[in-house]
């Protein structure tokens, strides 16, 4: 049986896309085909013109050294950005792990690069699942019957993999939790357990640690019972039909950033600098679809 809750996850996807048609983007070569004018699209983290503003840097940095103009555009959602890479109105993107693959169904996606952390010298991260330290909790078994928070229904770290995680040991996520809910967002799943207003939740080892440093939360208080494989970071895609020598001079670009330049957008963080990846590096996540019974083919799969 399909997931009800993936299965509304991916109809959403499904009716965003089709409604993204109206999009303003415009492809831009020379009527033989050629780029000549590079399109990124950014997903909204923050106030579009404010993300507009910190990523001038990327923009003067990627025309000067690709030699053609680079333009930045913030689209709606990872959504819009997927309809928008599949119609050619954008020519590169950053997505995460799960929008990427199907990004590269959808529209012909191709991972070129993700990022390094500063903090652990690797490129990726780790779900975990937390509780409050006086919850009783020690354990995976130990959920059943107990309350429990995810993030978002796209979120790769607050609920794809920690479904995949509770399932291959045993414990149905829409069944097994005496409730459970989505929070939003990582800050919120924290809190919650902090408070003591769920037993336990679903978060990734980046949002916690940075929330211990900046001492949001107590690492005394919300404790790490179960942490996942390692999950490959978020990748900048660009549209595998752009000419190879294009995109591999993307690629070479972004790897050969230096970090002045990287740390003038904040909305990086931790990233300290760009590594090589590959399509199939982001196989673990088709594998974690393939074991939450999700048709991540086409953006209408859910209809069928």
């Amino acid at each position: 049986m399909k997931n009800p809750i993936i299965i509304g996850l991916i109809s959403v996807i499904a009716i965003i896309a089709a409604a993204s048609v109206a999009l303003t983007y415009q492809p831009q070569t020379d009527g033989t085909g050629e780029i000549k004018v590079l399109k990124m699209g950014l997903i909204p983290a923050d106030d579009a013109q404010e993300m507009l503003r910190q990523y001038e840097p990327i923009k003067q940095y990627l025309t000067e050294e690709l030699g053609i103009p680079v333009e930045i555009q913030v689209t709606s959602d990872y959504t819009a950005a997927i309809e928008a890479m599949r119609a050619k109105h954008i020519d590169m993107a950053w997505f995460g792990p799960f929008s990427y693959i199907i990004a590269s169904n959808v529209a012909g996606a191709e991972a070129i690069v993700n990022g390094v952390r500063k903090s652990t010298g690797i490129a990726s991260y780790q779900s975990i699942i937390i509780t409050r330290f006086d919850s009783g909790i020690e354990t995976l078994e130990d959920l059943k019957g107990r309350s429990f928070t995810f993030v978002d229904p796209a979120s790769t770290s607050g609920n794809l993999i920690p479904r995949k995680m509770l399932i291959e040991n045993g414990i149905d996520p829409d069944n097994d939790f005496s409730m459970s809910y989505y929070a939003g967002t990582h800050n919120a799943v924290e809190y919650a357990v902090a408070s003591g207003q769920v037993d336990a939740g679903a978060d990734s080892d980046t949002s916690y640690n940075r929330m211990v440093d900046e001492g949001q939360i107590d690492p005394g208080t919300n404790i790490i019972i179960y942490k996942s494989e390692p999950i490959p970071g978020s990748p900048i895609a660009v549209r595998k039909d752009l000419p190879a020598e294009l995109k591999k001079k993307i690629q070479d670009t972004l790897i050969g950033m230096k970090q002045q330049t990287i740390h003038e957008v904040s909305g990086w963080g931790d990233i300290e600098r760009y590594q090589a990846v590959t399509d199939s590096d982001y196989d673990v996540i088709r594998e974690t679809a393939r074991v939450l019974d999700m048709d991540v083919t086409s953006p209408d799969s859910a209809s069928n």
